[in-house]
């Protein structure tokens, strides 16, 4: 895939300082990194209007805002395992949490909010990454264990009047998710599918026609975080390859040129800069290092829904 892609040069903007790191096995990671001592594992990242870049801290249920400058400041720590994290429109910050389901955290207080924590008085398996579309309504996937030898898991739909609708439940380990620039389409990163699907959206709010998008191909895991920029363009988290980005149909057109065997979790546009989350060490990388690459096209704004 490489050879059909334009590389984008990416840097170091910053990474996890000393004083927060935590090198240690913890029960998220016994089970999903394979009982490595992590001493962190960042995800989420998203910007508010003032620029600062906020992240998760899955194992040690932390919520990081990072300044423009590249300054960590910690803005929460408890008992919960955060994973996708959005901003709404109002400056609330909502989150995907695996332990609890979804949750508000005020980015002032640091306070933590159950909003969403069942369904129909069962436990999601584990929810993972969400996205707002322009009229407030929430969308996000609910992964859990799941994998191709449990291909069970959930895309969700909460809308601003409180309710839930169930999108799908037969994917094997739904990840990131956008929406198409019209809204009348979301993609969704299958990680152990290695793949996007395209679920388009009826009338009646419901999905129809589920489809294959792309299919990528190697690395360790398939798609994870994903961004949306002017054009339509979809960009990629692809753990320990890196970040791709593929045009309005699909096509592979750039990668992001930081290294072999990068283990990148999710990406964030800020104009045309693109933020990427490396979540665990490589050669050449520490865990926790957020990069920056400049995109040929720059991200969709986040912040039209109301």
């Amino acid at each position: 895939m490489y050879g059909m892609t334009k590389p984008v040069r990416a840097t170091e903007f910053t990474r996890l300082p000393e004083k927060f790191r935590k090198p240690s096995r913890t029960a998220w990671g016994d089970t999903n990194a394979v009982g490595q001592l992590l001493d962190s594992f960042l995800e989420g990242p998203s910007f508010d209007r003032a620029g600062n870049l906020y992240v998760t801290d899955i194992p040690f249920g932390r919520i990081f805002r990072i300044s423009p400058a590249g300054e960590w400041t910690l803005v929460t720590e408890y008992d919960g395992w955060p994973n996708g994290l959005k901003i709404h429109k109002d400056g609330r910050i909502f989150v995907t949490d695996y332990k609890r389901g979804i949750v508000l955290v005020d980015p002032d207080t640091g306070k933590v909010t159950p909003l969403l924590e069942t369904r129909g008085s069962e436990s999601f398996k584990g929810v993972n990454d969400l996205f707002f579309a322009a009229n407030g309504d929430l969308y996000f996937t609910d992964q859990g264990q799941t994998g191709l030898h449990d291909p069970t898991c959930r895309v969700y739909r909460y809308d601003t009047a409180g309710r839930l609708t169930m999108l799908v439940n037969t994917v094997p380990s739904p990840n990131g998710l956008v929406l198409n620039k019209a809204e009348t389409v979301l993609y969704v990163g299958v990680t152990r599918g290695n793949a996007v699907w395209r679920l388009p959206l009826m009338e009646d709010g419901t999905a129809s026609k589920v489809g294959l998008f792309i299919q990528m191909s190697g690395g360790h895991a398939g798609p994870d975080g994903m961004a949306l920029d002017e054009e339509g363009g979809l960009v990629i988290a692809h753990p320990s390859t890196t970040a791709w980005r593929f045009d309005a149909l699909g096509r592979p057109t750039h990668h992001v040129d930081c290294g072999d065997d990068i283990f990148c979790t999710n990406v964030a546009f800020s104009g045309a800069d693109l933020y990427v989350v490396v979540s665990r060490r490589s050669e050449k990388i520490a865990a926790g290092t957020i990069l920056k690459a400049t995109m040929p096209v720059a991200g969709k704004t986040m912040f039209s829904h109301a």
